[in-house]
């Protein structure tokens, strides 16, 4: 979906959710009525495409064990445009909430790691404003193409796409005030190591955001490469960092937050 293509409410609204709209969003508990995705991918987010690893179905200690990520070819990006980009995402991935929840602000930069088709980006843009900066970060050349000619199309001069190798995100030293990796950690490699990366690259009092789907939701990836929040953060925790998981959910999401160590 084009940011053409959103209701006016919903850009314009980024950074403006009243509390008891973000109450609503969140807050743990289900809501009755949401919509689901009715044919999501297994992943709805982009990320890195080598050849396929161990599964992770067990639960090795991070700091003597690599991990291996669930590895997928996404470099189709037709057929991955109508998924990644669907109304019905929009409705249970709540991008406008995530923001909001990240105290993403005007002037910050932001990183997308595994920014796929830019499904975030138009949402990025509108909250960083004119004077802050989106890293659009993707591995599979032919969907940081497709950023490339959706940043121009939109005119979201403020997004700067770019590919990356698949064990490394190429982020400066301090340069960035968040990062967001959606459905996408569970695809990386050797994740502590990717995480103390990731530390350097915030700047002091930056965090870091991973959302992922949870163990029991009906959407995902196969049961056999999901991860637990309790596994992220601990391979997050062994990278340097301290991290949490936020009472705040997602329909078939969890939350986990990170910031440097203490």
């Amino acid at each position: 979906m084009r940011t053409s293509d959103l209701p006016a409410a919903v850009i314009a609204g980024t950074l403006m959710l009243s509390t008891n709209l973000f109450a609503g969003l969140f807050g743990g508990a289900r809501t009755a009525g949401a919509q689901e995705p009715q044919h999501p991918h297994p992943d709805a987010h982009a990320a890195p495409s080598h050849a396929h690893g161990a599964s992770d179905h067990t639960t090795p200690n991070p700091s003597t064990t690599a991990e291996h990520g669930m590895h997928h070819d996404f470099s189709n990006v037709a057929q991955y445009e109508s998924q990644f980009e669907s109304s019905e995402r929009i409705s249970w991935q709540k991008p406008d909430a995530v923001l909001v929840l990240m105290g993403v602000g005007p002037g910050m930069t932001v990183a997308d790691i595994g920014a796929g088709t830019g499904f975030f980006l138009p949402y990025l843009a509108q909250a960083v404003g004119s004077s802050g900066h989106v890293l659009a970060l993707d591995v599979e050349s032919k969907m940081v193409e497709h950023m490339q000619q959706r940043v121009a199309g939109e005119k979201l001069t403020q997004v700067v796409p770019r590919q990356v190798p698949y064990d490394d995100p190429q982020l400066s030293d301090s340069s960035v005030d968040r990062i967001l990796i959606v459905n996408t950690w569970h695809h990386i490699d050797d994740r502590s190591v990717y995480a103390a990366k990731l530390l350097r690259a915030l700047r002091p009092g930056g965090k870091l955001y991973v959302i992922d789907f949870e163990l029991s939701s009906p959407h995902g990836p196969p049961a056999q490469h999901r991860l637990s929040a309790e596994r992220v953060i601990a391979e997050l925790e062994a990278g340097g960092m301290d991290a949490s998981q936020m009472e705040e959910t997602l329909e078939y999401q969890y939350i986990v937050v990170a910031k440097a160590g203490s």
